[in-house]
């Protein structure tokens, strides 16, 4: 058999955590933050990251994203070390992060604005993105007349705009009430099939988690590591109605039984630092 009658090569990850440990501090004040994780995310595939409060999820994010260098081990894309800010990841924070003095689509234009590209495409571009995250009769709104979810797909509209290879998001929905988390979920999940956009999306909510991933990376408590990668086999296209099915109540089920250990644990070690400070008091 030929080498071309075989069956193809694995495709090389887009992006690979290799043996990443940070710490903070100094000498007897050292606080282990993330504990020699590794883990890799496909091309077009979703992953979360999920774990309990003080696990280092936001520490990863940071150095996935680039605003972190001084750590050890390595995050590559390809055969390149981030080690900054990198072109081929588009990050999406927690915090609400549209210019209110711009328009919709010209928060949306902006990075390619800076990037110089001529005004009549990057006003294509942005109606493009914009269109994409369902916000096509807004692009003159400000920001202060859009709802916190119509404030977040403007977001990511802008960051999508710049074609970014990898789409890194930080708990994007955690300002916004349940309902709306779920139905923009419906359209990140449209927008990533779309797109086949590989995505990472650092999150404490369980329900997001399995509503949106192939994979689900579970952290434990600090210091953080994997304690497991679990596989969600549910059908795509993917909508919010799976929430109510079984095997969506399934995955959680699971999950959450890992992830209460880890906050058990993360609970007791508040307590224990409560206690000796109060006996120092």
């Amino acid at each position: 058999m030929s080498i071309s009658e075989k069956t193809p090569l694995a495709q090389e990850p887009a992006l690979v955590v290799d043996d990443v440990v940070k710490r903070f501090g100094r000498g007897t004040e050292i606080v282990t933050a993330v504990d020699h994780m590794s883990f890799s995310v496909k091309q077009g595939e979703f992953v979360s990251v999920i774990g309990p409060s003080g696990c280092g999820k936001s520490t990863l994010f940071n150095i996935i994203g680039g605003l972190l260098s001084d750590y050890e081990g390595a995050v590559k894309i390809g055969e390149e070390r981030i080690s900054a800010p990198h072109p081929a990841v588009g990050m999406v924070f927690q915090e609400e992060s549209t210019f209110p003095w711009r328009t919709v689509i010209d928060n949306v234009a902006f990075p390619l604005e800076l990037q110089g590209v001529p005004k009549s495409e990057r006003m294509d571009r942005a109606h493009h993105f914009i269109d994409m995250v369902g916000l096509a009769s807004f692009e003159n709104a400000f920001p202060s007349q859009l709802s916190g979810g119509m404030k977040q797909r403007v977001s990511i509209a802008r960051t999508l705009v710049s074609q970014p290879k990898i789409l890194l998001m930080d708990e994007p929905f955690a300002a916004l009430d349940e309902q709306t988390r779920l139905l923009l979920g419906d359209k990140i999940t449209q927008i990533q099939q779309e797109l086949n956009q590989t995505t990472l999306l650092i999150t404490h909510n369980l329900t997001e988690a399995v509503q949106l991933s192939d994979r689900i990376v579970v952290m434990t408590y600090r210091p953080g590591q994997v304690k497991r990668i679990v596989d969600i086999n549910l059908p795509r296209p993917r909508t919010s109605d799976v929430v109510g099915s079984d095997a969506f109540g399934h995955y959680v089920a699971e999950i959450w039984n890992d992830l209460r250990e880890e906050a058990s644990r993360g609970m007791a070690d508040s307590e224990s630092a409560a206690s000796r400070r109060a006996a120092h008091g």
